[in-house]
């Protein structure tokens, strides 16, 4: 039976994605290159992920002599905002807090983290007052 579509990238993709965003467009070869440290693989899995993700529409390509460079078609802040929002609601059942104090007894952040966090609530309160 085959595995059904999923709307969301898989963590494979996900990597792919965080690539293309940081370097911008790329070939297979700068791919596997730049993922080589957290996943090795190799030129033709690479390849084919890269063409699954075309055939998928999360990425475009352009031909460039016997190879093809790579670009995201979907937008960093928009992939990023529909996975939290899908593991918000799937797993916490909406609530933020329970996600939140999941992640927060889950990492073991440095005081410079967390007041970084803090300063981040406070924005957030500052811009809902306004």
């Amino acid at each position: 039976m085959a595995r059904p579509r999923t709307l969301h990238p898989t963590p494979g993709e996900l990597e792919v994605l965080h690539v293309l965003w940081e370097r911008g467009p790329c070939t297979v070869r700068e791919v596997m290159d730049a993922s080589k440290a957290s996943r090795p693989r190799g030129y033709t899995s690479v390849m084919s992920l890269l063409n699954v993700m075309f055939d998928k529409g999360l990425l475009s390509r352009k031909s460039e002599g016997r190879a093809y460079r790579y670009a995201p078609r979907v937008r960093q802040e928009a992939t990023l905002r529909r996975l939290v929002h899908d593991l918000l609601e799937r797993a916490f059942a909406g609530s933020a807090e329970e996600l939140i104090a999941h992640t927060l007894s889950q990492t073991d952040l440095t005081p410079r983290q967390l007041e970084d966090i803090r300063k981040l609530i406070d924005e957030h309160r500052r811009q809902k007052r306004s």
